[in-house]
C-alpha cells in the first residue's frame, strides 16, 4: 500500500481476520463478500530458464503452466517451492502480492481481469487485499494480460 500511495494509484483497502489460519483465496474472498473471479492470488514460478516469472489468476482457478510459459515467451515455467517464496519475494505465503517484490519479475495477470473495473490482490500480508483497478495494476508491475488459467 506504501508503493501505491507513493505512485498516486488510487485503490480501497480490505481487511480480514486470518486467526482462524485460513487464509487460502477462496476463504480469503469468503471473508471478504467478494465474488470469487474478482479475487486474485499471486502465483511465483521459475521458468527452465531459471528466471522467475509471476503470474495473477482468480483465486479458484488453477493456472495452465504450458499456457503460462506460452505467454511470457520460456519453455516451461514450475511453481516455486513455498518454503522460496520469502526469499525470492519477500513475502510470504498468503501474503504475496504481485505489487512491491524485492525484484520487479515479468508478471502477467488472467485476461479475465479485463472484465472488471476493479479486481482484488493482496496488500502484501496476510489480512490485508486491496481492490484497484487492472490499468493500474499493469502500469504499476509493467504487466500483460494472457489466458493463463485451466479450462476443463
Amino acid at each position: 500500500m506504501r508503493i501505491l500511495d507513493k505512485e498516486k494509484i488510487p485503490y480501497t483497502p480490505h481487511f480480514y481476520e486470518h486467526e482462524d489460519g485460513k487464509i487460502d483465496g477462496i476463504a480469503v474472498a469468503e471473508k471478504l463478500g467478494q465474488p470469487l473471479p474478482q479475487v486474485f492470488k499471486t502465483l511465483v514460478t521459475q521458468g527452465a530458464d531459471h528466471a522467475y516469472y509471476v503470474f495473477a489468476v482468480p483465486v479458484a482457478e488453477e493456472l495452465d503452466l504450458k499456457a503460462a510459459a506460452r505467454s511470457v515467451e520460456a519453455k516451461s515455467v514450475e511453481m516455486i517451492h513455498v518454503k522460496d517464496i520469502n526469499k525470492v519475494t519477500g513475502y510470504i505465503r498468503g501474503g504475496c502480492s504481485p505489487v512491491g517484490m524485492k525484484k520487479q519479475f515479468t508478471t502477467v495477470f488472467d485476461e479475465t481481469a479485463l472484465l472488471y473495473d476493479t479486481i482484488f490482490v493482496s496488500g502484501g500480508k496476510i489480512g490485508t487485499q486491496v481492490q484497484l483497478s487492472i490499468q493500474n495494476l499493469l502500469k504499476l508491475t509493467g504487466g500483460t494480460t494472457a489466458d493463463i488459467i485451466v479450462h476443463c
